[in-house]
């Protein structure tokens, strides 16, 4: 380091020698900036009614219960809707102005097709005084819709597309057959939600 300084000095003279040292000390003393993101994850989705209790009968034919459900027996009325009673709507999702909200539906595995042979689901929406229809897509984004997720086939799903700027709650409507068997054995249907936001559909 001593031989480098002397050649430095040698080749730069003295005020070049201490221009060079100047420099090397501004090189590190730069002035730096630092900037602070605050990051807020935003929720779209929330679950309602977690459970139902449905009764069916040997040879009910195009039968419907609702996830959730009322009447007699339970889950073959819509229920009476209450924003702030998550037993009377399937999900709700809220959508701001950025982010539009797919969610997907479908159950964790099919029905038994030996004792079914319809078992079919829909989805309905609270307009504000009733629940109406809603449209169902095959994909989380595109326009090609479907009429009703098959509950029979292994992966069977269907999506609603929720646009910005909204609040919506849903409601699941199943339509079934219990004709090919008069076994009593309880059954167990698990449906299963994924909400994906999207930029758009």
């Amino acid at each position: 380091m001593v031989n480098r300084a002397r050649k430095l000095w040698a080749i730069l003279g003295v005020k070049g020698f201490l221009g060079f040292v100047s420099l090397a000390m501004i090189a590190l003393a730069l002035v730096t900036y630092t900037v602070n993101v605050t990051i807020t994850p935003t929720q779209q989705f929330t679950v309602g009614a977690t459970s139902a209790p449905w009764t069916v009968y040997t040879n009910d034919v195009n039968e419907t219960r609702y996830l959730p459900g009322s009447g007699s027996p339970v889950g073959s009325s819509e229920p009476t809707f209450n924003a702030s009673d998550i037993a009377t709507y399937a999900f709700r999702a809220v959508t701001d102005a950025d982010k539009v909200c797919a969610v997907r539906i479908e159950l964790t595995s099919a029905i038994n097709s030996s004792k079914f042979s319809k078992f079919q689901v829909t989805v309905k929406h609270w307009n504000g005084s009733a629940w109406d229809a809603e449209t169902l897509y095959d994909a989380a984004t595109g326009s090609s819709t479907k009429s009703y997720i098959d509950g029979l086939v292994s992966g069977d799903f269907g999506y609603v597309h929720q646009g910005t700027l909204e609040t919506t709650y849903y409601l699941l409507k199943v339509v079934y057959s219990y004709d090919l068997t008069d076994e009593t054995s309880q059954i167990t249907a698990t449906f299963q939600y994924t909400p994906m936001p999207q930029n758009s559909f």
